[in-house]
């Protein structure tokens, strides 16, 4: 081990770099010419941090082989396990017989301390490798990377997390929400109906059907269109009219929970997928600062020498062979930018140009067909007389979830089809048709709810306008959109079946038992990645919107994931080969995360603008006596004590907002500036690593020299 001498008018050691532990003389020049060494004479600025920074790094390979001072007991809350430190398994025996051999020499207490955060610290990873055993589809999602690599695997992993995040919001609403008025009206604590008051007669009048003795296909329609009997059920909002629950001596405000239930399912996602976001991105970043390392990293170190189990083993196998596979995929197509000369250049921006033109068209096309059939839809839905069991009535009720659901199904095909021919990365493909069709499906949304909220807000007498809304085509409005999202949600669920029993399975068939030629080259079906992922961001997105109108979408939604992982894992298993792209799973995670975010996002703006714009109700709902849902919030803040109302105005006010936003920007700062020192650290690390590898060659080509001379 080496130290470093200070320098001194009397020394002439300012180029003594390196000296033996106890020695102030140099053992030879040999370490004069180090490559590290002659770099650091370069480099006069930083030589006293250089060589601290190796002087510390020699220190604590002395400790770790010498003092043990590290493994203390009053350290190892502070430490991490023996195990996991980066050193010979030779080393950590010499460490482990030490360790017992102090153990002689310290109290009991000393003695009864260690074994117990021993204890503490075997349970708790017993714990943890215990619930990792629980994990939903643990096995399944390993199973499916193991055979078709990780990208598709991370596909499963998000589709669990939904189910999961769908759960959890099933479990709010139903608790703070369904869980009070069904016990209230089975009467088992007292409770109040809420009253109208204040408003017109002709605002209240809401009749819903449903009911009597009906034909069974009657039944069956309003199963899949949210009316009839569903209509007045814990299913939509229109059945929520109780005020207070008393519990003892406790009032539990519904209207309150159900405005603040909303709010927290909203920011519970949020927060939830910028977690996990920001995990994937970490993953992402390290990945591409450093392919190389990547690659090594797989190649040296990548095998996992616990697994004991040759099915596992074969799994972990062909999971890096993808990995490799897809590392070596994209580095031929960098190699290929590079070569480009500026012909093929130009020629290749021109071709996107061109297909982007296209794309813009397709879009177009897509959305004026939504508008136009929403407005017909309408239209017709508020002049026809006939039963809503007759079927042309019900293909026009249909038709706007029916023409976004083709616009959805074609629109991908198209764009994965253009992409082929842009010359991008696998990564980059998945990425850019991911964006394409998610403005597709979020606009379609998003034209749909335009054209609802036109029709409710938009009056054509003056009369109409007695309410605020348009009262006389939609009473109830809110299940009125409910119903929409509803729809949807129960569409998207049917086509997904119907495609893999109606196409891709007889498509599985006819390759497998058809020799001929143009069959074999349509040949055996991939599974996409881009078109799947819409699919389900799609429908998180419609149960968002829907939470506020329909509070039990999210129960359907967590049975409509959980079916289709099975439905996919059996399309994917029976259906589908490898793909001939392949893809990782770094870069998927984090850019599932991040549309599934731009999805929430454009979620939170029609419920917001729901609840604080549009006139509630006055016929049925829980805010039959205020102008607006979000009234409830100000009303409930009234009714606290003045001090309380004072603070809470205060933390709404521009007075604190302001400083807040000050300090977030602060925090923000000090984040980034800490973020760009640890960069320089790791930096500066990653070049002390290259210069040890080059005197390890520095020293392996002395110590050949030196053999052949004695020879």
């Amino acid at each position: 081990m080496a130290r470093r001498v200070p320098d001194s008018p009397s020394n002439a050691g300012d180029n003594d770099v390196f000296l033996p532990e106890g020695s102030a003389e140099p053992v030879s020049d040999l370490l004069h010419e180090l490559p590290s060494y002659q770099s650091l004479l370069r480099r006069k600025v930083s030589y006293y941090g250089t060589i601290d920074r190796r002087r510390s790094t020699n220190q604590f390979r002395t400790s770790v082989s010498v003092d043990q001072s590290i493994f203390e007991p009053e350290n190892d809350g502070a430490t991490i396990p023996l195990r996991e430190h980066p050193l010979c398994i030779q080393e950590k025996r010499k460490i482990r017989e030490q360790q017992k051999l102090r153990t002689l020499y310290i109290s009991g207490w000393s003695q009864w301390k260690e074994s117990s955060q021993n204890s503490c610290r075997k349970l708790r990873d017993d714990i943890t490798e215990l619930f990792s055993h629980l994990i939903l589809w643990r096995g399944n999602i390993r199973s499916i990377e193991g055979k078709f690599g990780t990208g598709i695997g991370s596909y499963f992993s998000f589709l669990r997390f939904l189910v999961i995040l769908n759960f959890v919001m099933f479990l709010l609403v139903f608790c703070f929400t369904t869980l009070p008025v069904a016990i209230s009206k089975q009467g088992v604590f007292n409770s109040s109906q809420i009253t109208p008051s204040k408003f017109d007669s002709e605002c209240t009048q809401y009749s819903p059907g449903g009911y009597g003795l009906l034909y069974f296909y009657h039944n069956i329609i309003d199963l899949l269109s949210g009316t009839g009997f569903l209509e007045l059920t814990y299913l939509f909002y229109g059945y929520y009219t109780i005020d207070t629950v008393t519990f003892y001596i406790f009032k539990y405000s519904l209207p309150l929970a159900y405005v603040l239930v909303t709010i927290s399912c909203l920011f519970l996602s949020i927060v939830w997928i910028v977690k996990r976001a920001v995990e994937g991105f970490k993953q992402s970043l390290v990945h591409d600062k450093d392919r190389f390392q990547s690659y090594c990293n797989k190649l040296f170190a990548g095998w996992d020498f616990c697994i004991t189990d040759e099915y596992s083993a074969r799994l972990k196998h062909s999971s890096l062979q993808h990995e490799l596979k897809t590392d070596l995929a994209e580095e031929r197509i960098r190699q290929r930018k590079q070569k480009r000369t500026r012909g093929e250049t130009f020629r290749i921006y021109c071709l996107r140009l061109f297909l982007n033109m296209i794309v813009i068209a397709v879009l177009g096309g897509s959305f004026y067909a939504i508008y136009v059939a929403t407005i017909y839809s309408l239209e017709y839905s508020n002049t026809a007389s006939g039963s809503s069991a007759d079927p042309i009535n019900l293909l026009v009720e249909y038709l706007p979830s029916i023409v976004i659901t083709i616009a959805n199904f074609i629109t991908p095909l198209i764009f994965e089809t253009i992409v082929r021919y842009e010359d991008y990365s696998p990564a980059f493909e998945i990425r850019f048709t991911l964006i394409r069709c998610v403005f597709v499906r979020l606009a379609s949304i998003a034209v749909l709810l335009i054209s609802l909220w036109t029709r409710i807000t938009s009056c054509q007498s003056q009369r109409c306008s007695l309410c605020g809304y348009n009262y006389k085509l939609y009473p109830c409005w809110e299940s009125r959109v409910g119903q929409e999202m509803y729809k949807l949600m129960i569409f998207d669920f049917l086509i997904i079946v119907a495609v893999t029993l109606f196409i891709e399975f007889p498509r599985k068939l006819i390759v497998t038992f058809c020799s001929s030629k143009l069959v074999q080259w349509w040949g055996q079906q991939e599974f996409e990645i881009p078109q799947n992922v819409l699919e389900i961001v799609y429908g998180q997105t419609i149960c968002w919107i829907g939470i506020f109108y329909s509070p039990l979408l999210p129960a359907i939604a967590t049975v409509k994931y959980f079916i289709i992982f099975y439905i996919k894992k059996i399309t994917l298993m029976e259906n589908c080969r490898p793909a001939t792209r392949p893809f990782r799973a770094s870069s998927s995670n984090f850019f599932f995360q991040l549309i599934l975010l731009i999805g929430l996002v454009l979620a939170c703006i029609p419920v917001g603008f729901g609840i604080a714009y549009i006139p509630a109700s006055k016929a049925c709902g829980l805010f039959i006596n205020f102008n607006t849902s979000w009234e409830i919030i100000p009303f409930t803040v009234n009714t606290f004590p003045s001090g309380l109302q004072k603070v809470i105005y205060i933390i709404a006010s521009e007075s604190f907002a302001v400083p807040f936003f000050l300090l977030t920007c602060l925090v923000m700062f000090y984040f980034i500036a800490l973020a760009g020192a640890h960069k320089r650290v790791v930096e500066q690390l990653q070049e002390q690593l290259a210069m040890e590898s080059r005197d390890k060659i520095f020293l392996i080509r002395r110590l050949t020299e030196v053999h052949h001379i004695k020879i």
